[in-house]
């Protein structure tokens, strides 16, 4: 059952050919026996998850069902879950055990998926190769000596090797994007203010939104019908009339307008993603798409404009995690002062020390207007690149990653390389837009992901332009080898 999509498990459910309890026992037994390879989980929650199964169960004979109910899915572990550990990927929340659910666990708690655990991610989701967990790294199951891409590289090899039918993730700079792209995955990215925050650990306030990750487009349709909603409790959710993600799906291709910048498609990128994507292009122009040369002439300046605006937030953020009140806290502390600068020595890894001290001389009195002030005046001019771009196209097409999976270890001790790694996904988190990634083929056994851009709130139709590639092509249907 575990090649399954989500829409055929939910079909599979509501004609009780399989019952929930069932189903998450399999995975269940999955996960034992192939995680120790990946290790794409922090913490695995079977009780919990059988006896979600069994309420489950009893929805569908009750005729109370939704449309997922009974599908088991993981939570990517930076979103609170009452009663069991949240870390971010830290040893400053490695104790931590949340006394409430976000909102996103909340609501797929209510609409009766059980959780088979919390992935493993980046520290405070701040890295592009799930290298800088304290829980150790995770391994690609294409190939286990190369990363899986970060920060949401635990949900996106568990869904890989289908551990999990599907998981949660988030994205502030490409975290959802980039390790969908590396393991061979649809991710998306909402809209800024699509998804609730409540709950979500915060990374970078403006920029953080969490989506989800699956094996196709019309599977991340269904997730985000769950996920997505107005939450009073968010003060950055925006409230709009809900919306049924899989109504268009199916709504043919002829006539749409993808715009291709040619900033995206210049040096840099490696010669086995250019062609892939390149097919990609020439399969939708097979679809009835017509495809214009767009240009966003301020994407460069996309990365050094991020890595002021993120640590400056991240420094903010994360001055919460003192010692005090919750979290890892220093053996005898002589004063105050010990306790504070001890704690956070100890607790937070080498990553999250370089973006606190980015940000918070970037927001310091001398050097404010210089760097965080001009910083957000680029972003600006970001967003004014897509404003005119999408009076022009419908939607933005170009390249995930710059490379397939990189190997373990080779980047960890150049930041800036690294960082270089979210150099196409990065300007949709600066301009607020939804973006998402979809297999687009293989480069030396490796996969390609390709990038689609929509308009503010226009998920709807990304989801249906990536549901038509995939239904004229099978690449989202490759499995990792020693994971059938």
């Amino acid at each position: 059952m575990h090649d399954k999509t989500l829409a055929e498990l939910a079909a599979a459910l509501a004609k009780r050919e399989v019952s929930s309890v069932e189903l998450t026992t399999h995975f269940l037994g999955r996960i034992e026996r192939l995680d120790p390879q990946l290790n794409s989980f922090v913490t695995v929650t079977a009780e919990q998850a059988l006896a979600a199964a069994a309420d489950a169960d009893a929805r569908i004979v009750r005729g109370e069902a939704g449309p997922l109910t009974g599908v088991p899915m993981a939570q990517k572990d930076i979103f609170c879950t009452d009663g069991v550990k949240t870390s971010c990927g830290s040893k400053m929340l490695d104790n931590f055990v949340a006394p409430y659910d976000a909102t996103v666990v909340e609501r797929f708690k209510a609409a009766g998926l059980p959780m088979l655990g919390k992935t493993n991610m980046d520290e405070f989701a701040m890295g592009s190769s799930n290298e800088t967990s304290f829980y150790g790294p995770v391994k690609n199951p294409w190939d286990t000596t190369r990363v899986p891409g970060g920060s949401s590289g635990g949900s996106a090899a568990a869904v890989a090797a289908r551990l999990a039918p599907a998981a949660t993730g988030t994205d502030t700079g490409g975290s959802i994007r980039q390790p969908a792209a590396l393991c061979n995955l649809t991710g998306l990215k909402p809209t800024y203010g699509r998804v609730s925050r409540w709950g979500m650990i915060a990374f970078a306030s403006s920029l953080d939104q969490g989506g989800p990750m699956a094996q196709n487009a019309a599977d991340c349709a269904l997730l985000l019908n769950v996920m997505a909603g107005f939450d009073p409790k968010d003060s950055t959710s925006i409230e709009r009339p809900d919306e049924d993600f899989t109504a268009h799906l199916n709504q043919p291709l002829k006539g749409l307008k993808i715009g291709l910048p040619k900033e995206f498609f210049g040096a840099g990128m490696d010669a086995g993603v250019a062609k892939a994507v390149d097919e990609a292009i020439a399969q939708y122009r097979a679809l009835g798409a017509e495809t214009v040369e767009v240009s966003l002439p301020n994407s460069g300046l996309s990365v050094p404009a991020y890595y002021v605006v993120a640590p400056a937030e991240c420094s903010s953020n994360l001055a919460r995690f003192d010692g005090v009140r919750y979290g890892y806290r220093c053996e005898k502390p002589k004063d105050l002062m010990d306790l504070y600068t001890r704690s956070r020595g100890e607790g937070f890894g080498a990553e999250v020390k370089r973006r606190i001290m980015i940000g918070t001389y970037a927001l310091s009195a001398g050097y404010f207007d210089a760097y965080y002030l001009k910083a957000q005046q680029i972003r600006r001019l970001i967003a004014d690149d897509f404003k005119r771009a999408f009076e022009q196209v419908d939607v933005i097409l170009g390249p995930t990653s710059p490379t397939t999976a990189f190997r373990l270890g080779e980047k960890t001790d150049d930041p800036v390389t690294m960082y270089l790694s979210d150099i196409y996904t990065i300007a949709v988190n600066l301009a607020g837009l939804p973006g998402m990634s979809l297999p687009a083929g293989f480069a030396d056994g490796l996969p390609v992901g390709m990038q689609l851009i929509g308009n503010y709130f226009d998920e709807a139709r990304l989801l249906n332009v990536a549901h038509q590639y995939q239904l004229a092509t099978d690449w989202h249907r490759r499995m990792p080898g020693g994971f059938e």
